[in-house]
């Protein structure tokens, strides 16, 4: 297997570099560069199909995304030759759900002779086993709030908007957006007590885009007043583990990767 990466923002990329014991393709999609990863090409969206054209003839076999990217802005005076055929379809995507979009993109890529890797198939532990990962236990009524935000989380997921909610007293105070979960978690005013809960859609292709969390979210989740994380087991990305496990300790915060209903 010959790998690409195609790469968005965040330290998800340069874990997946770290870990691996041949390096691969670097590709980065302009304006979306990762955290302290050097690009081996940059491309822009307008610029997809010479992309998949030149990975094959370079004996790329397989690409995975990784990494954020949000809906880039595209300029149509910069579609290229190769490009041009699959502009229906990029539309499609980008006035789609996050999942639709991105389920149209690996489809483009296997078109074109690329298989794609799950990010989790190359870093076998970037999702935690089921257990309370931190010094300090989520509180008894803990439960009942991560039923509400797992069923949040499934509505969510079912018209295709977010894969995480914020629940304080028994009630849903939050629901993530295209801008993601650090901005909802920035938007919030700090109260007393509560849960950021995250998982993926229950339809979800499991092949991109799974939620994370990573050493920064604790911060977040502590200015916001809340008491803990909440992520489901069944897929969910923990970045730099011993980072973020040791952030919410020193912050006083419970991480519990819990089983789903």
């Amino acid at each position: 297997m010959r790998l690409a990466l195609i790469c968005g923002q965040g330290s998800l990329p340069r874990i997946v570099v770290g870990t691996l014991t041949e390096r691969p393709l670097v590709c980065v999609l302009r304006g979306f560069e990762p955290e302290g990863l050097a690009a081996d090409l940059t491309f822009r969206l307008e610029h997809l199909g010479t992309l998949m054209t030149d990975l094959t003839a370079r004996g790329i076999t397989h690409v995975c995304l990784c990494g954020a990217i949000r809906r880039p802005p595209v300029d149509p005076a910069q579609i290229d030759a190769a490009t041009a055929p699959l502009v229906p379809r990029l539309q499609r995507a980008l006035t789609s759900g996050d999942d639709s979009a991105l389920r149209i993109v690996m489809e483009l890529f296997e078109e074109a002779g690329l298989g794609i890797v799950p990010v989790h198939r190359l870093v076998a532990d970037l999702i935690a086993g089921p257990g309370i990962h931190t010094v300090k236990a989520p509180p008894s009524h803990t439960d009942e709030d991560a039923r509400l935000g797992e069923k949040t989380v499934a509505d969510m997921g079912a018209r295709d908007v977010g894969q995480a909610c914020v629940i304080r007293g028994g009630a849903v105070i939050a629901r993530e957006d295209a801008a993601g979960t650090d901005a909802m978690l920035e938007r919030l005013t700090p109260g007393a007590g509560g849960i950021l809960y995250k998982a993926p859609k229950p339809t979800q292709d499991r092949r991109a885009d799974l939620p994370a969390i990573g050493p920064d979210t604790p911060e977040r989740v502590a200015a916001a007043g809340l008491d803990g994380i909440v992520i489901s087991a069944d897929g969910v990305l923990l970045l730099d583990r011993a980072k973020t496990v040791a952030r919410c300790d020193a912050l006083g915060l419970f991480l519990w990767v819990r089983e789903p209903d």
